[in-house]
């Protein structure tokens, strides 16, 4: 299963099992992204699908060399985790 960037919903989505696992977005500044929530359904928590979606979510950002907000809790865990994208977040 991939993770799909879905640039008009403004989200990182994932079809697992019928359901769909989130990572939502919004553009604060024309050169900011704020990683603002994350969902997973509960059968398919602690598979890796958060990480999955946010690791999408920020190397999107990275490539259209945006800055980070990271709101949602899930995203700053991660990049705690993962200080590689440091350079990333505001």
């Amino acid at each position: 299963m991939e993770v799909i960037h879905d640039k008009e919903d403004l989200r990182f989505y994932a079809d697992i099992e019928g359901e769909e696992a989130e990572l939502t977005y919004s553009y604060p500044e024309a050169d900011v992204l704020d990683l603002d929530y994350t969902f997973v359904p509960e059968a398919a928590r602690n598979k890796g699908w958060a990480d999955k979606l946010v690791k999408a979510g920020l190397e999107f950002a990275r490539e259209n060399n945006l800055k980070v907000i990271p709101s949602c809790p899930v995203v700053e865990a991660y990049v705690k985790r993962h200080p590689a994208y440091q350079d990333l977040i505001i």
